[in-house]
């Protein structure tokens, strides 16, 4: 059957395949291909994708009509929406004035601010997204640990993990979720219901290991706390005007997220939002400054992100589209035998180990047609449980290694250039356990709940 299905597919595609060659094999080569250079790192993810998506409409396996239809502009119009919002609203120091209270609230102790940024990092990544999360939140890290005089790593390594539990809770909190939930019409609540009460339970299992594996070596001199407490967290806001407008816009957009699910687009509303908070940071202002202030604000979104989004969904359409994707669902369901709970569990726990040792955005660009090819076997009733599945593993296992998802490598960054770098096997070897935990946590909880 698996070869059937592909040959069908081959025989519809190859007549404008270049050269005559079998588009499956071409298609499969190129994705591989690609996605075994972005593990590489060697060059930059946005480049390869869309390198890999011109050679897929170059070679014939999709025309241009067909590759666009396979770009979901729902996903990068919420991405680019969102990165609008949040470029603006930082310009008022809200992160850090959010950052420099917390600590002041456990008196900076050091496991007490290590908790307190992680609670701040795990609601931040929930509503806004974790990339955007951990670039706000890690120079922040940075300046409270070298003024503690304590080692940054467990802070860091405590807000990765925190991001990735966070970001899964809700749909705009992870990009595995935004992709899921564009594709398959999931609310903003949807995700808040299924996976938000997983994802708080993980949190605090995750904490309680890296407490007891560094409650003894997070110490601070009376003086260096002193100086922590005499920061003025009132002195990080730099534009109260701007504050108002910018969380009055986006309580708007998590209100819309909420309330009009069905009747808009999650894009439509984060984009509004985003013409919204511009047209009031800028309509007082001549024209001169707005266009450049407007093209700063637009510069500040993570355009590599969402270039990166847009070849690979072309790549993953093209799999789609020569019947690549049918054949890898036929296969899984072979392998689990057709048993609903087997295949629940073989995507939770494939994903996230996949998602560990793969940076997850791909792997689930490639599990969505797989799953959804799967409604028909089981049912739309069942499909649901499936996604929960993904979402699950794909943002929980993005905790299992450091290019397991994006917001790790943002962190990872930030840290290299303060002069503290993250080690990948250091970081693999306490990581990937306490991932371990989450899925387990996760495994119960899908059982007990939908099976």
């Amino acid at each position: 059957m698996q070869a059937h299905a592909a040959s069908q597919a081959a025989e519809h595609a190859a007549h404008g395949v270049l050269f005559g060659l079998n588009p499956v094999w071409v298609a499969s080569i190129v994705f591989i291909l690609t996605y075994a250079v972005v593990m590489t790192e060697k060059i930059n993810r946005a480049i390869v994708a869309s390198l890999g998506a011109a050679v897929m409409i170059l070679f014939g396996i999709l025309t241009q009509e067909k590759a666009l239809e396979g770009v979901d502009f729902n996903t990068i119009g919420l991405l680019l929406g969102m990165m609008i919002i949040v470029a603006i609203t930082q310009k008022t120091g809200v992160f850090q004035y959010v950052a420099i209270w917390s600590a002041k609230k456990v008196d900076a102790r050091p496991w007490g601010i290590l908790f307190m940024l992680s609670v701040v990092t795990a609601v931040f990544s929930a509503l806004l997204d974790n990339v955007t999360t951990v670039l706000l939140i890690s120079p922040i890290v940075l300046l409270i640990t070298k003024e503690l005089g304590v080692k940054p790593y467990p802070y860091l390594f405590t807000c990765i993990l925190a991001s990735n539990i966070g970001g899964a809770a809700t749909l705009i909190g992870d990009p595995p979720n935004i992709m899921i939930g564009s594709a398959v019409g999931l609310s903003f609540m949807d995700f808040v219901y299924n996976i938000g009460p997983v994802a708080a339970v993980s949190f605090v299992a995750t904490l309680i290991p890296i407490y007891l594996i560094w409650r003894n070596s997070l110490h601070a001199s009376d003086h260096n706390r002193e100086r922590i407490m005499k920061f003025n967290e009132k002195d990080a806001i730099k534009d109260y005007r701007l504050l108002v407008k910018s969380l009055s816009v986006l309580f708007l957009v998590l209100a819309g997220f909420i309330f009009t699910h069905g009747a808009l687009e999650p894009a439509t509303i984060a984009m509004a939002g985003a013409a919204l908070l511009l047209l009031l940071d800028n309509f007082h202002r001549d024209p001169e400054e707005q266009s450049e202030r407007v093209h700063h604000t637009i510069g500040e979104a993570e355009w590599v992100t969402l270039f990166f989004f847009g070849g690979l969904f072309i790549l993953v359409y093209a799999l789609e589209e020569v019947g690549v994707i049918h054949a890898m669902s036929e296969e899984l369901l072979k392998l689990t035998g057709g048993d609903f709970a087997v295949t629940t569990m073989v995507i939770l726990w494939g994903s996230a180990i996949l998602s560990a040792l793969v940076d997850n955005i791909p792997f689930v660009a490639t599990m969505i047609p797989l799953i959804q090819s799967m409604e028909t076997t089981f049912g739309s009733d069942k499909i649901n449980t499936l996604w929960w599945a993904l979402s699950m593993g794909a943002c929980f296992g993005g905790n299992g290694s450091l290019i397991g998802a994006s917001a790790n490598l943002v962190v990872a960054g930030f840290a290299e250039r303060a002069g503290h770098p993250i080690k990948f096997l250091p970081f693999l070897a306490l990581a990937f356990p306490l991932m371990i935990i989450s899925i387990l946590i996760s495994t119960v909880y899908i059982w007990f709940r939908y099976l």
